[in-house]
């Protein structure tokens, strides 16, 4: 069976949206593993940072539930009260997040100061601590490098978001590390400080999950790497002489497209339309533009030469 470069581009895309799917079910299933692991050893080892770490996993956990939900409900095709889909619900799922990252940043910190202002009953920290917080990195880097590759190759910004989530998640156990052993070195309250830091780190990540998710429900428009793209594609089509009122906006990972392109005004409508037919069809063909709307517009300033008709742009109506 031939098939067409539409029918092969939402093959694509089917393929990529089940790469994404596994890889969001391959954090679920470490962070659960991290989660348990961290708050019963932290509990057990008289560990704040570990535990608070433990705690990071689990809102890792908690948002890779809504990326998981999120995608879900994000392909549900487009309906009569929809018009352009339900890709919304990716970046509510961020915003989201960003809200439980906060919270969850806002509780460590407030149980990290309390622990300075009572730091005659810190404990010094067991030594299982340490190597839990080891595996804890190990498993957070490597699960970073393969959620990335996945998230590149689905175009999805929410699964990139969380795989530089599983980074910071990285750094914020290297910090609970050296804070569970400066404890067992003497410095009783450096567990405490790593606690507040991871907490800090926390924070931090989640507004800016917040802001971006904010950026996208508010029709922000689409990175300058794609814009660039939609240009090109826009400018290289035969027939077409120029183009202006190039306008984009996100929903979800996808990009919306629309477009005034100048044609020749001597076309007739078939031949115009056909053109943008064409601009259409090959601004699909980007992984991530789920539409497009083309108008046309006739030149103003009309240039025939013996070869064939064509125009210097004059600028569209």
């Amino acid at each position: 069976m031939t098939f067409t470069s539409t029918q092969a581009s939402i093959r694509r895309k089917a393929e990529l949206a089940k790469l994404a799917k596994k890889s969001v079910w391959i954090s679920v299933l470490v962070n659960i593993f991290l989660s348990i692991l961290q708050t019963a050893v932290g509990i057990f080892s008289h560990s704040a940072a570990l535990v608070a770490d433990g705690i990071h996993s689990l809102s890792d956990l908690i948002s890779d539930l809504v990326a998981i939900a999120a995608a879900h409900l994000s392909q549900k095709a487009p309906d009569a009260d929809h018009n352009y889909g339900h890709r919304r619900y990716e970046n509510a799922a961020s915003l989201l997040l960003g809200i439980i990252l906060i919270a969850t940043a806002l509780l460590m910190i407030g149980t990290s100061i309390e622990k300075f202002t009572h730091h005659q009953a810190i404990k010094t920290v067991h030594f299982s601590a340490i190597f839990v917080a080891i595996t804890a990195i190990c498993c957070k880097e490597l699960l970073f490098r393969y959620m990335l590759n996945a998230a590149k190759r689905a175009k999805s910004g929410l699964l990139i978001a969380n795989a530089w989530h599983a980074r910071s998640d990285a750094a914020a156990s290297v910090v609970a590390l050296c804070g569970i052993v400066g404890n067992m070195l003497g410095f009783l309250v450096f567990d405490a400080l790593a606690a507040l830091i991871v907490g800090t780190v926390i924070c931090k990540v989640g507004f800016k999950f917040a802001f971006e998710a904010l950026q996208d429900l508010i029709d922000a428009a689409a990175d300058a790497e794609t814009i660039a793209k939609i240009s090109q594609i826009a400018a290289n089509q035969n027939g077409v002489l120029g183009f202006h009122d190039l306008r984009t906006r996100k929903t979800g990972s996808d990009v919306f497209v629309d477009i005034h392109i100048e044609v020749n005004r001597n076309l007739t409508v078939v031949e115009g339309h056909d053109i943008a037919v064409a601009v259409r069809r090959n601004l699909l063909e980007l992984d991530n533009i789920a539409d497009v709307l083309v108008h046309i517009d006739p030149a103003k300033e009309i240039t025939v030469n013996s070869n064939q008709n064509s125009a210097t742009r004059g600028g569209g109506s």
